[in-house]
């Protein structure tokens, strides 16, 4: 007779019984926020976007069952999937906040079904396979949690809150259903159990994940890795992949070439060469034919940055005219600083970080936006800096080509399989268990929620599918 393991987790990742989505898979709401809190605030609120609630509460429920109904469709389990599930008050300021958080409540291994023997299991997942519950009875398989105070309060992101509609036409606000649909990804099995922080395997064994996870640097995967090579793959920047085979062949349809800016010029001297960038969820994509122009920078009254949140002065509008202006993060959004730059004549924008960190997108909506725009890291931005120090502003002579790589898939390795989020800082509930954020597409499992997401789960729209059934879905 094959053991079972069990262990219980707590809640680890960011980023009453309500109904169940009756599809290839049965999946039950239990509400468990108090009476007038959460799921049951009686707060009055507005039908929205095919959300027919008449309270806050009822619309924030209503949404919830609308995402199990669409992750109910895509799985296949004869096991009824059972999500403890409430709305409280989460991480928050004025400027950033934890949308929800939801993982797996147990793991098992060795349970019969099981197709890698010492190896954990997330709950769903576990059942799925053995074809009978593994848990207590009305025990709920995974946990979620989503914020409560979002947009409700002034230090938490006031003006931001959740769009409760079902039709996916948020706008500048944070569309509910597409963050139900990561955290319910997360509970069924987009995560490791085994610690991205000191590489320790939990209770000794490797996650189901670890078998998938490969340096893309040794060729070793974490389930045969020591814990300091698992720990430093962790932050390796871009040297984690995942060594799945239904990702890697959804990859080619699912990703566009990897976008880049490319440097050159008599006057551009060690910063040229080809730059890894964050795409622009506003204005155009860059495609084959490249946005090409001199790099100048926007220059600050007294200050060597160029932050462009206000109309610029008549130096910096005649530097960036009909060139591609470098502006600096922060204050504004990006948004802004497109428009800024836009109306003083640019044809194109690179904004640079102002903090290290692995490279992302820029977010924001706005059609008004006509030119491209992308971000670089903070010490690619030192670098471009360096090379226009002392040069004309209006005619630097250090050249910009905003444009893609078609060798080359966004997210992806030399091998065409996608990467995983390793920051070179570890990002605790973030790093390792998320899609790397250069994918483009965007994927439903970045760390972040980006305004372009669809509510599809499945390739060629999204990736997150792909993964589940590389690992037993």
């Amino acid at each position: 007779m094959m053991t079972v393991k069990r262990i219980a987790l707590t809640l680890a990742l960011a980023c009453g019984v309500a109904g169940g989505a009756q599809a290839a898979a049965t999946i039950t709401i239990a509400n468990t926020n108090a009476a007038g809190e959460g799921f049951n605030d009686p707060t009055p609120a507005a039908p929205v976007g095919g959300n027919a609630g008449t309270t806050l509460g009822q619309q924030r429920l209503i949404a919830f069952q609308h995402a199990a109904n669409i992750w109910g469709a895509t799985l296949t389990s004869s096991v009824p999937i059972r999500v403890a599930a409430s709305f409280e008050a989460l991480s928050c300021t004025a400027d950033s906040a934890v949308l929800g958080s939801a993982g797996a409540n147990d793991v098992y291994s060795d349970f019969p079904g099981a197709i890698k023997r010492g190896t954990w299991y997330p709950a769903a997942l576990a059942a799925k396979l053995a074809g009978v519950d593994q848990t207590a009875p009305a025990a709920p398989h995974i946990v979620a949690r989503f914020n409560s105070r979002l947009g409700l309060f002034a230090d938490c992101m006031p003006g931001s809150g959740f769009y409760l509609g079902l039709d996916n036409k948020a706008g500048s606000q944070i569309d509910l259903v597409t963050v139900l649909l990561h955290e319910l990804g997360h509970g069924l099995g987009f995560q490791t159990f085994t610690s991205g922080q000191t590489g320790e395997p939990m209770n000794g064994l490797p996650s189901v994940w670890d078998h998938y996870l490969l340096d893309n640097r040794s060729n070793k995967t974490w389930a045969e890795m020591s814990n300091t090579e698992r720990a430093a793959s962790a932050i390796s920047g871009n040297g984690l992949s995942w060594a799945g085979a239904g990702v890697t062949a959804a990859l080619p349809a699912a990703l566009s070439p990897m976008s880049m800016l490319m440097v050159s010029g008599p006057a551009a001297g060690p910063a040229a060469g080809n730059y890894t960038v964050g795409d622009a969820s506003f204005g155009p994509p860059l495609g084959m034919k490249p946005v090409a122009g001199q790099l100048a920078q926007v220059l600050d009254q007294g200050a060597a940055t160029g932050l462009a949140c206000t109309p610029l002065d008549a130096a910096n509008q005649a530097a960036v005219r009909g060139n591609i202006a470098l502006v600096d993060r922060g204050v504004c959004g990006f948004v802004d600083k497109a428009k800024v730059v836009q109306a003083a004549g640019a044809i194109g924008m690179v904004v640079a970080d102002n903090e290290p960190a692995e490279v992302s997108g820029l977010g924001g909506s706005d059609p008004g936006i006509l030119i491209p725009a992308v971000r670089v890291s903070q010490l690619s931005g030192a670098k471009l800096k360096a090379a226009l120090a002392g040069r004309p502003p209006g005619s630097s002579g250090v050249m910009a080509s905003l444009g893609v790589n078609p060798a080359q898939l966004a997210g992806a390795d030399g091998a065409s399989r996608i990467r995983m989020y390793t920051p070179t800082e570890y990002s605790p509930g973030s790093t390792v268990s998320h899609y790397t954020t250069d994918a483009r597409h965007n994927q439903l499992m970045e760390p972040a929620i980006n305004g372009d997401l669809t509510h599809e789960v499945t390739a060629p729209a999204d990736l997150t599918f792909s993964l589940l059934k590389d690992i037993g879905w």
